[in-house]
């Protein structure tokens, strides 16, 4: 069965519900499909140690690594705001780790998305070719 974006934004949705945001009230959920077809999601997570919080894209990425995953097609992000729910730099960073051409779905509480390359939100991105490897 092939992801449909809906379906991937749905997927990102239900993983907004077990986000654990006390301190701003802000619930992200993301959902990242890789190359082959298998899909991670992840939600935010707060701390009270503001430098130690986690975003939804970051907790999805990792679930994805931590099963062995590094090329990745999309990523659906998803909050309850009225506004496109945009990853931060940091996050669209380490999108361009693994995969700089990968597809961003930007959605907002209604439902209504837009979409992005990763290259579109991170011009010039600093990567593995600027430190001579590979």
């Amino acid at each position: 069965m092939e992801m449909t974006d809906r379906k991937l934004l749905g997927m990102a949705a239900d993983a907004m519900t077990n986000s654990y945001s006390p301190y701003s009230r802000f619930k992200i959920g993301a959902a990242i499909e890789c190359m082959d077809g298998s899909v991670y999601m992840g939600c935010n997570m707060e701390n009270a140690a503001v430098g130690s919080t986690v975003c939804a894209e970051t907790a999805a990425i990792a679930a994805a690594v931590a099963a062995g995953q590094r090329n990745f097609k999309r990523i659906a992000i998803i909050s309850e705001g009225s506004s496109y729910c945009y990853p931060c730099g940091a996050c669209r960073q380490l999108l361009a780790e693994f995969s700089p051409d990968v597809e961003v779905l930007c959605a907002r509480s209604d439902g209504r998305y837009v979409s992005y390359p990763l290259g579109t939100l991170l011009p010039m991105a600093f990567g593995k070719d600027h430190l001579g490897k590979s």
